[in-house]
């Protein structure tokens, strides 16, 4: 019995005394808007623009790599840099579009998964799924329209 007593009171002690942190439940929320950017700002590979809605803010991407695939259809490698209005960073995975080449410069976007893996502010550990729609014009800039859900930390 003694010996129970001690180890509630040491967990006991370390609890109160903040040496033991227990994870906090994430909050997870439903997340869309609109992002649109044009192409040649920073460089040739480098979109820069704003977005709307829940994430708003500013977002470049930049086209890592390009793979046609053999269904026709093409996928750009893309590494997203995404700075909300209020400050915050998002960081975000390497993600991958598949296309459908519609002109030689215009682009049917079929699938754009991309995983936010955390950040600053806000998004300190924070996490989330996106998708997207729309399209991306190598001479014009892009248009997409996301949705998807994120967890914050806090």
């Amino acid at each position: 019995m003694t010996k129970l007593l001690c180890v509630f009171m040491l967990v006991l002690g370390l609890v109160t005394s903040g040496t033991v942190a227990f994870a906090e439940p994430k909050h997870c929320q439903s997340t869309s808007g609109s992002i649109i950017t044009n192409f040649g700002v920073v460089d040739a590979n480098t979109t820069l623009g704003t977005a709307t809605g829940d994430l708003k803010g500013a977002v470049a991407a930049t086209v890592l790599s390009v793979t046609p695939n053999p269904d026709g259809t093409v996928s750009f490698h893309v590494q997203h840099h995404w700075v909300t209005e209020a400050g915050d960073t998002i960081n975000i995975d390497p993600a991958t579009a598949v296309t459908m080449p519609l002109s030689q410069t215009l682009f049917a976007i079929i699938s754009y998964p991309v995983h936010i893996s955390g950040g600053t502010g806000k998004f300190a550990g924070a996490t989330g799924d996106l998708t997207s729609i729309g399209e991306a014009d190598l001479v014009a800039g892009t248009v997409f329209r996301y949705s998807g859900k994120v967890c914050y930390a806090h």
